[in-house]
């Protein structure tokens, strides 16, 4: 069986490049074919993984600016040769589904969701983006952004079968390219957290973008002057601490055993936005934190109500400082080695296992 491995792109360390990552350990010998790599921002990651780029790659400043590219991210990754694979299997968020597979070829694409932009967010899309040339680049973009939603749901038609990083994204592939899939949790790391006494902060570990809503969070602990610990980076950064007050500390990225630490020393999560599936809260429950986590979304599957976390089903400021407050009246009545093992369920053993016997069965399926 000669396996090709599929991801949009590599310019972030993320949940859907975990999984890459375990797909690698699981097929160690599988090239990897991506749209563009950036290997500052990859570093040393995937380790020997044999990474094929697309003709983006070499395109001016590509690497600093990949969006300009966009319009011609269908081409390039349908350009991507992979004729003499017998196994396709994409990580896509976006065009990883899009490559053309061979007639031969089984071709498994597991879908973090279907593109934001082009479809759950596309109302709001292109007033969150900035971009040079102003008025008139958010004039045309919606142009082709249409173009970009037709491409795609050819690109879905093509794809073999489909697996969803969660029920949630199960029901939107439904919803937008009219495909049935099958649930397949990501891996989480869950294992080497500290066992811990609680101090009295809250944390998130989240990217610094929009749709994380992490101003939602500052404000309400703005309010409820209470500490809260913010780990990542992003495009929001600046804005975000210009709106934070004395009790929030942005600790930027920092290494996993630091990482751990706070989530394992931390009185509760926030998880103030909509995730397809959400590895963080994960993590957090992993380290024995309970997640107070916006009721929509991959949180309605992971969190347990008063047993892991709690759920706030309004997402704003105000929805959120009333369930701290009472999740902070009841935080003695926490059970922390239970919230841990209801985290060991999303192992990367786990996963690797049930992406291993999908893909082998669905290949031995074709070849009999």
């Amino acid at each position: 069986m000669n396996v090709a491995l599929v991801h949009d792109h590599l310019n972030q360390i993320g949940g859907a490049e975990r999984v890459v990552l375990a797909w690698h350990k699981i097929w160690p010998k599988a090239p990897l074919y991506t749209l563009a790599h950036d290997p500052k921002k990859i570093s040393d990651f995937f380790g020997d993984l044999n990474i094929q780029t697309s003709f983006i790659q070499k395109l001016p400043l590509a690497l600093a600016h990949l969006r300009w590219y966009l319009w011609l991210m269908p081409a390039a990754i349908e350009a991507l040769d992979l004729s003499s694979f017998d196994v396709i299997i994409s990580s896509a968020s976006a065009f990883g589904k899009g490559v053309i597979a061979p007639p031969h070829s089984l071709h498994v694409c597991y879908c973090h969701t279907p593109t934001r932009y082009l479809w759950s967010d596309a109302n709001t899309y292109v007033n969150d983006l900035e971009l040079g040339g102003g008025i008139m680049i958010k004039k045309l973009l919606p142009l082709v952004l249409n173009w970009l939603r037709i491409w795609d749901q050819l690109a879905a038609s093509r794809v073999d079968y489909f697996v969803a990083n969660s029920q949630f994204v199960a029901g939107r592939i439904k919803r937008y390219y009219n495909r049935a899939s099958t649930v397949i949790y990501p891996p989480v790391d869950i294992h080497n957290y500290p066992l811990i006494d609680k101090g009295d902060y809250f944390v998130i570990a989240s990217r610094l973008r929009p749709y994380k809503k992490v101003d939602i969070a500052i404000r309400a602990f703005n309010r409820l002057n209470m500490p809260l610990a913010i780990i990542g980076d992003g495009e929001e950064e600046a804005r975000l601490k210009k709106i934070a007050g004395p009790t929030i500390a942005f600790t930027g990225q920092i290494g996993e055993p630091e990482k751990k630490r706070l989530l394992s020393g931390a009185l509760g999560f926030i998880h103030p936005q909509e995730e397809d599936f959400g590895i963080a809260a994960v993590e957090a429950m992993a380290a024995g934190t309970p997640v107070i986590a916006f009721g929509r979304g991959g949180a309605r599957e992971t969190v347990v109500e008063g047993t892991t976390g709690t759920l706030f089903e309004e997402q704003t400021w105000q929805s959120l400082a009333d369930a701290v407050i009472r999740f902070k009246k009841n935080s003695a009545n926490w059970d922390y080695q239970r919230i841990r093992d209801h985290a060991q369920q999303f192992s990367e053993e786990r996963f690797q296992q049930e992406i291993q016997r999908f893909v082998e069965m669905k290949y031995m399926e074709r070849i009999t």
